[in-house]
């Protein structure tokens, strides 16, 4: 799958101010708002938070793949946000996250989100990849190592 496919730059934040898991799903829900008109931020932030409470999803190297399920949403959408700072969020290796790459799926896709979190987990697991996104100072600089053939 092509991260292109699910990702604009618009949905792209850098050096975001944020000290909790709280405010970094207020903020992904505040920007993937306007994916669809009925999918209000109430409902993205109630998904991560519900999802959340299962387990972290910290995956380890200052990387955070929050998602959830969302009833109306008619297409799987991302929403990444790199943290001024790094911040405690339970992750697997204990270490904190400054990169959160949120996926919001429909809520009837299930066998879709699956390999959706594979591909993206795969893209992260790149240590050049990684690099590029911590030093990017634009969204448009996170877009292109995200979706360019390393």
């Amino acid at each position: 799958m092509e991260l292109s496919s699910i990702l604009t730059v618009d949905r792209i934040q850098c050096a975001v101010p944020c000290q909790s898991k709280k405010k970094i799903f207020e903020t992904i829900s505040h920007v993937a708002e306007d994916v669809e008109n009925e999918i209000f931020q109430a409902n993205i932030l109630e998904s991560l938070v519900h999802r959340e409470k299962m387990g972290s999803t910290g995956i380890g190297s200052g990387i955070a793949i929050p998602h959830g399920r969302i009833a109306g949403l008619s297409e799987v959408t991302a929403v990444v946000l790199i943290t001024d700072c790094a911040i405690d969020f339970d992750a697997i290796d204990q270490q904190p996250v400054d990169i959160f790459f949120a996926l919001l799926v429909p809520e009837e896709q299930i066998e879709g989100h699956l390999q959706t979190l594979a591909s993206v987990a795969a893209k992260l697991s790149n240590d050049v990849i990684v690099k590029q996104i911590r030093t990017a100072k634009t969204p448009e600089a996170v877009f292109s190592a995200l979706t360019l053939d390393n």
